[in-house]
């Protein structure tokens, strides 16, 4: 996986940043932000934690289909991911993300 984060400015002026795939996918999901500088610390907040198992949090929607959510050291949500139809497809992600996401390049396209 040749990961991306795309760090973009929303209509009501917020930030967020996804982080995407080679596929082109979506596989991490930001909060919104209330400035640039606090989007680019969540990458970095990404970057630092995505290589600990511990960050994970694997969840199950009300529909069934398994997602997980990236954690900070002090719990908070970074980043959430898509749904997933099987948990097996989820850990996969999972896998990847850890080996890959700390060297991703960042799109600015704000």
């Amino acid at each position: 996986m040749a990961a991306t984060f795309e760090l973009s400015k929303c209509s009501d002026g917020h930030f967020r940043f996804v982080l995407k795939g080679d596929n082109g996918e979506t596989v991490l999901t930001s909060e919104l932000y209330q400035t640039k500088a606090s989007a680019e610390n969540g990458i970095a907040s990404v970057k630092s934690n995505v290589g600990k198992e511990s960050r994970y949090e694997r969840l199950v929607a009300a529909n069934g289909k398994p997602y997980f959510n990236l954690k900070a050291a002090n719990g908070q949500v970074i980043g959430s991911s898509r749904l997933y139809e099987v948990e097996t497809s989820r850990e996969a992600v999972i896998a990847s993300t850890q080996l890959h996401a700390a060297q991703a390049e960042v799109k600015d396209l704000t």
